[in-house]
């Protein structure tokens, strides 16, 4: 911290409404507390007790106390307009002022660091923004806001409006936008921002949900991140585009001389997200809802493998405007995981494919959707089809458990193990509408 950024920061604050800390469960879960800006000082400096026991997969009733300390990079001044909110992303720590293992952050600030102690390297990431805008959160009466499809407009699209008021409130917390659009499906919108390092893309995407469900909520609407609200239609994805760069800032992902120009190691980093993607799926995909997005021909990727600017792949090289933009994009993930472990696990999963030179094998040729794979209940070469497969696969292997660590791993695995039983013991209309005449 620059010795002129906390007078800037507290003079900002003056303008609060209130000033608040986020973090998230181990579920994705957005958690705040307001606290009082007068306290900025002691706060940055000493932190603010929480009750871990109560969130989500951190801590136990019989050691609960855990201290929320704000990263002061990741402060913004978020104005709503009617009010402003002093935004911090809060980081977890233990009684005796270590780091709470548990912490998903942690988790992503850990392989950050092992990139640039073990490989040298630097991460550039940048994920793709997908939800539903709707009316009410209830599932009755008219849902929808509009029958647009995909780069749709129309005189009366409320989205359009919402979406221009997103990108306009993070601008003006200091965040440049791309491009915003509406996606493939009724009431579904996209809104990319301009790539950054990890950490600080995973906290504005904590900001980005905020404003974005604040914002809805101005207009009525209800803003969701869901990842297969509707049967039939899209999905919500989170695709995540990431590029690496040497100390020096030289982009590593390309080469002259190599086949497509895709360097050796990134063909390595590949090799590693597709050897560990069945075991890693527990947290792309992270609810019994993402599944029901595996579909064929629904953009959702089914098998492991990689392409060259092909949209069915689980791995896809976009089509880059000069070398320096050379990247990867993962295209299995959605928006309801915890964003700090999906940034972390593909961080981890491609340093091992780079440091085991793993074989990422040939690129997809057509769409995977039309391969003709035989029907079987366990197939290897598709990602897990279902939420329970998902958790087998991660508990049965060592990889993810290894990076993550075991405090972690061990208590996400409990959350999800607890929500797979309240979904496999839940009798459902489709159970109704099948067996009740028998």
């Amino acid at each position: 911290m620059s010795g002129t950024e906390l007078p800037r920061i507290k003079e900002q604050l003056k303008e609060a409404y209130m000033t608040k800390l986020f973090f998230t469960d181990l579920n994705g879960r957005l958690k705040n507390l307001s606290v009082n800006p007068n306290d900025i000082d002691d706060i940055i400096e000493k932190g603010v007790g929480f009750d871990g026991s109560s969130i989500a997969g951190i801590a136990t009733v019989e050691n609960s106390d855990r201290i929320l300390k704000p990263v002061v990079e990741s402060f913004r001044l978020v104005d709503f307009g009617s009010r402003k909110i002093g935004f911090f992303v809060g980081q977890m720590f233990n009684q005796d002022g270590s780091r709470t293992e548990v912490d998903p952050r942690y988790a992503l600030e850990r392989a950050v660091e092992k990139g640039i102690t073990e490989q040298q390297v630097k991460f550039m990431m940048g994920p793709e923004h997908e939800f539903f805008l709707l009316n009410g959160d209830e599932m009755n009466g008219e849902i929808h806001t509009d029958k647009l499809d995909y780069f749709g407009s129309g005189a009366d699209d409320v989205g359009d409006v919402v979406r221009q008021e997103i990108v306009n409130v993070l601008e003006k917390c200091g965040i440049k936008y791309e491009k915003t659009h509406h996606e493939v499906t009724s009431s579904q919108h996209e809104i990319n921002l301009e790539p950054g390092d990890p950490l600080t893309i995973a906290d504005r995407t904590i900001l980005f949900e905020f404003v974005t469900k604040e914002v809805a909520a101005q207009y009525n609407l209800h803003a969701t991140f869901m990842s297969k609200p509707f049967t039939g239609y899209n999905r919500n994805a989170f695709h995540i585009h990431l590029s690496f760069f040497n100390m020096e800032g030289k982009n590593l992902c390309y080469d002259e001389k190599a086949e497509h120009h895709l360097s050796p190691m990134l063909m390595n980093f590949i090799g590693g997200i597709t050897k560990h993607a069945r075991e890693a799926s527990i947290v792309m995909a992270s609810t019994v809802n993402s599944y029901k997005a595996y579909v064929l021909g629904k953009e959702a990727p089914i098998v492991r493998g990689w392409g060259l600017r092909n949209r069915s792949s689980m791995v896809r090289i976009p089509h880059a405007l000069s070398s320096s933009a050379t990247r990867m994009e993962l295209r299995c993930p959605d928006a309801t995981g915890n964003v700090y472990m999906q940034f972390a696990t593909l961080i981890f999963m491609g340093l091992d494919g780079i440091a085991n030179k793993e074989d990422a094998g040939q690129p997809d040729l057509g769409s995977t959707y039309k391969e003709g794979f035989q029907s079987k209940v366990l197939d290897r070469r598709f990602l897990p089809r279902d939420f329970y497969p998902a958790l087998m696969e991660a508990e049965e292997g060592e990889f993810i458990k290894k990076s993550l660590g075991c405090d972690l791993f061990n208590n996400y695995m409990s959350n999800k193990i607890a929500e797979w039983e309240e979904y496999r013991t839940t009798i459902t209309d489709f159970e109704h509408y099948k067996y009740l005449g028998i």
